[in-house]
């Protein structure tokens, strides 16, 4: 029997005095790479074979999602409509800026933002904080899209809400086991019908009903409980109550880099269609979700003046859709295509959910514990966390919910795109190329574990009325300064040393090619006996039978329990190896 087949096999842990490695069912399972999708890893060379146009529409067709509808009616009804506007272009500019790091490091050297995360202040363990914080993100929108999914089938079909979360959920777990293959395809097919089915209604409506725009534009806001107008004017703590809310989104990238890690090797021949898709399905995705949430309040207002509709339902995707279908159509046949449309949008943002819940989960937990329990577990797992939300309702206390987690992913996202723009590129104390692999970094480094933990605590307490009611409002704002100056002063204080355990990795062969691509070059891995790419190896500190050099992959590393593959910190002064290629 082959050492691969060997490692692929559904076996128990192995005793063996040489590698001292835990090699378990679900990790052979991660060998199988149409189901686990480069959970922990670099994404190979051999496995990226779309195009940068396949990848950036599979990317925004995960932004499909009705919860920008609710988040703009929801924020705008609050505060009214200039405060909204202000607001969500202001959620916007911050997206863009913050994006844009995140987007270049993950599209450029394949790798999802956990790894992004590990060597840009944070370190090997450290990073793990902020992937919980991720897979927050995606139980929390799940549930929210699931809801929004479960109205559309209760108005059109009579299901009961709890029967329709629970087939809201269950609907996409077969959708997101076969990773990127299939969701790439479910993107690229839907898309062109669902902008139909978003787009032209809306266009018709305005049409028909100009004055609408009026009554948009002065709209100031609502009280829900009592149902009078508000009549607020524009106010910079009406802003930042809107902007809070909308940056909860700000983990969005996440999501976008997850398919963005696949794009093909930038190259002369293909440099503006690469640029233009990473930035059209990296930090471009909040131009379409701000036009979302901005055309959700414009028909929560329609619905609330022209229909007398309450503000609960106004906000609600599934009402503002219907009552726009109605407007040009028999009653039922527009049921029917809000129902349909509801569906599209939410199973498309919803694998999305899913799929990037179960690769944070995975990750951190085959870190933590050195043992892979295989994607598909996590899977599941984060769908029951939607599912338990769901059935609490979270619906009903949406805003609250997205302000109080908007502190925390603001904390994380701002401080990742502060140490690459300023540390790496501007200070120069973090190192330029990215290092996501075990032994080469330190455990924890306090550049960013810090700043994430001090920026999202004091902002909670913000939120919290802690320093006071007149300071609650700007809670978002206080996240965002404060990882946006800790990176570099802490960065300066420890002078950069904690973010590289080692600049060697044992092996010659350079890490990129001639325009700055990681390499394909492969390299046997001395655990599996499987092939993998240089980028994603590192030299075991376990020499072979011979003496000789032995290479080991990330993926068989990381579940290194005993640590003997781990090389030696490196001495202090010792100079990394050149390389014939260098990132660009």
């Amino acid at each position: 029997m082959s050492r691969e087949s060997e490692f692929t096999e559904d076996i128990g842990e192995i005793e063996n005095a040489e590698h001292s490695i835990v090699a378990t069912g679900a990790q052979a399972a991660a060998a199988r790479e149409t189901l686990e999708d480069y959970t922990l890893r670099f994404a190979p060379r051999s496995y990226r074979k779309w195009g940068p146009g396949v990848v950036a529409v599979s990317a925004l067709g995960g932004i499909a999602y009705l919860a920008d509808f609710a988040i703009g009616a929801t924020v705008g009804i609050a505060n009214g409509t200039g405060n909204a506007l202000l607001g969500i272009g202001f959620f916007a500019i911050v997206i863009m800026l913050t994006g844009f790091p995140l987007s270049y490091y993950a599209a450029r050297f394949n790798i999802d933002l956990d790894l992004v995360t590990r060597g840009s202040g944070f370190g090997y363990y450290g990073s793990v904080l902020t992937n919980v914080i991720f897979a927050s993100f995606t139980f929390i929108f799940f549930a929210l899209e699931g809801s929004i999914m479960a109205q559309g089938l209760e108005l059109g079909l009579g299901i009961p809400l709890w029967l329709g979360y629970l087939l809201s959920s269950v609907l996409v777990i077969p959708l997101v086991i076969y990773g990127m293959n299939t969701l790439a395809k479910l993107q690229v097919w839907t898309t062109p019908l669902w902008l139909v089915m978003m787009v032209f209604p809306f266009g018709y409506l305005v049409v028909q009903h100009p004055d609408a725009i009026d009554d948009f534009l002065s709209f100031g806001g609502m009280d829900t409980a009592t149902g009078e107008s508000l009549n607020q004017g524009v106010n910079f703590a009406g802003v930042m109550l809107t902007a809070g809310v909308c940056l909860s989104l700000i983990a969005q990238i996440a999501e976008q880099i997850d398919y963005l890690r696949f794009m093909p090797p930038k190259t002369p021949e293909n440099s503006r269609r690469w640029w233009t898709a990473v930035l059209t399905a990296g930090p471009g995705w909040v131009i379409f979700g701000a036009i979302k949430q901005v055309v959700g309040l414009f028909l929560a207002v329609y619905l609330m003046v022209y229909l007398a509709e309450e503000a609960g339902v106004a906000s609600e995707p599934v009402h503002q859709f219907l009552a726009v279908y109605e407007e040009f159509m028999p009653h039922w046949l527009a049921m029917t295509l809000a129902v349909i449309l509801v569906v599209i949008s939410q199973v498309k943002i919803n694998v999305t959910n899913a799929y990037s819940g179960s690769l944070a989960w995975t990750n951190s937990f085959t870190r933590v514990t050195k043992t892979y329990p295989g994607r598909l577990v996590f899977l599941v797992f984060n769908v029951t966390i939607a599912i338990v939300l769901m059935e609490a309702n979270m619906f009903s206390f949406l805003a609250e919910l997205l302000n109080f987690y908007a502190n925390c992913a603001i904390a994380w996202i701002v401080t990742v795109a502060t140490d690459i723009a300023i540390n790496k590129y501007l200070l120069k104390i973090s190192p330029k190329k990215p290092e996501f692999r075990r032994g080469m970094l330190y455990n924890i480094n306090p550049v960013g574990f810090v700043s994430v933990i001090v920026s999202a605590t004091v902002s909670i307490m913000v939120y919290f009325h802690v320093f006071g009611d007149a300071i609650q409002p700007y809670s978002p704002l206080v996240a965002l300064v404060l990882a946006l100056v800790l990176p570099p002063i802490i960065a300066f204080a420890t002078k950069g040393k904690y973010y590289l355990r080692r600049t060697d990795d044992g092996i010659d062969i350079p890490m990129y090619d001639e325009h700055g691509n990681p390499t394909d070059v492969k390299l046997l891995c001395c655990v599996t006996g499987i092939e993998f790419e240089r980028p994603d190896m590192i030299a075991s500190a376990v020499p072979g039978p011979n003496g000789e050099k032995q290479y080991i992959s990330s993926l068989a590393l990381s579940c290194d329990k005993s640590g003997e593959h781990v090389l030696p910190a490196q001495p202090p002064g010792v100079p990394a190896p050149s390389e014939s290629a260098r990132p660009s």
